[in-house]
């Protein structure tokens, strides 16, 4: 397959004036924003570090950086061990030891996360909002697998941006008397009031967004406190954000759709019409659940489908990367195109 650019991706959307470009996120991003703060290394050595007996064992022995794999390989084993009628206290080890990795990561995400939205130098924040804004020009939604706060902070620092995560505040003292501005108790930022205008979505979950078993709820900064600082002082209470973590595809997909948060991001992508553009997500073996959500916005099985999503162009960093997609294009029932990620220059 011919290896496009940027620029070519750009050259369609504005050969196809009028048709939705939606645009999918990985660790990619992420990581290249900071390779040293955001890559499965850095995650890796932080959860080494802790010197937990149980994850140093499981970190020793199954060697790879990978930490969808090592929880993968860790549900296996805890199935087997079940299957086969072996020591159920070995289960409840490893069981155990896989939610303390699960959340050892989420620390790690945390811990290793810059402090606060100016950490992103003003060029950086910039080029990454027009990078994010012909998405939205072209009527097309964000979607993103990470769990870090650097889209958001984005996307709030820079007013060019237009989005919509679907969270509002509500009037909590309206009663029956008209209440004056002054006077009005207005709620945290609860998701769900904007939902039908929704252009932006964390589809894994990410650090602002709690469930409180009634609503979700976003974390804000205010003049007091910068966000890190109030989600970690939630984590510290035990409460901890909405966040995927899975050994593949069918387990992340469980995962989703018991929350309802996660179900509407899901079924948004299922829904995309147009095009859809990646950069930083490669579709390993443990994404099986968005290359679902992408056929069916294809509709694969209904020719000539007035509403569906035509073509997919995926960003590749390396010859691996490209050879990658190209063996697995088959699994995708609509055009693909691959381009080289590194000629976006998302972060200037």
């Amino acid at each position: 397959m011919k290896l496009e650019t940027f620029d070519d991706v750009i050259a369609s959307m504005r050969r196809n004036h009028g048709r939705k470009f939606h645009l999918l996120l990985g660790n990619g991003f992420s990581i290249a924003y900071a390779p040293k703060i955001f890559s499965y290394t850095a995650l890796h050595n932080f959860v080494q570090k802790l010197n937990d007996p149980d994850l140093s064992k499981i970190l020793g022995v199954i060697e790879t950086r990978n930490f969808e794999l090592i929880m993968q390989y860790l549900d296996h084993f805890s199935a087997l061990i079940a299957a086969f009628g072996g020591d159920p206290d070995l289960k409840q080890r490893i069981d155990a030891a896989s939610k303390k990795l699960k959340t050892s990561l989420l620390d790690a995400v945390k811990e290793l996360h810059p402090e606060h939205v100016f950490t992103i130098p003003e060029e950086k924040s910039k080029t990454c909002a027009v990078f994010l804004k012909r998405f939205f020009d072209s009527g097309g939604s964000i979607y993103s697998t990470n769990y870090d706060l650097l889209l958001y902070w984005v996307l709030m620092r820079n007013p060019i941006v237009a989005h919509v995560d679907g969270c509002g505040r509500e009037l909590e003292n309206s009663g029956e008397e008209v209440v004056a501005i002054e006077d009005q108790d207005r709620s945290d930022l609860i998701w769900g009031k904007y939902r039908d205008a929704q252009n932006v979505h964390y589809v894994h979950g990410a650090l602002q967004f709690f469930d409180d078993g009634v609503s979700i709820r976003k974390e804000t900064y205010d003049s007091r406190n910068f966000l890190l600082e109030k989600i970690s002082a939630r984590m510290e209470k035990g409460e901890y954000p909405i966040f995927v973590t899975a050994g593949d595809g069918r387990q992340k997909l469980k995962h989703i759709m018991h929350n309802r948060y996660l179900t509407h991001c899901y079924e948004s992508l299922c829904q995309a019409t147009g095009s859809l553009v990646t950069f930083g997500f490669n579709f390993g073996p443990y994404d099986e659940h968005l290359i679902d959500a992408i056929n069916r916005a294809a509709k694969f099985g209904r020719k000539n489908a007035p509403e569906a999503l035509r073509s997919i162009y995926i960003g590749v960093y390396t010859a691996e990367d490209q050879q990658h997609i190209e063996s697995i294009a088959s699994k995708f029932k609509c055009k693909v195109h691959i381009y080289d990620a590194k000629t976006a220059n998302v972060w200037a």
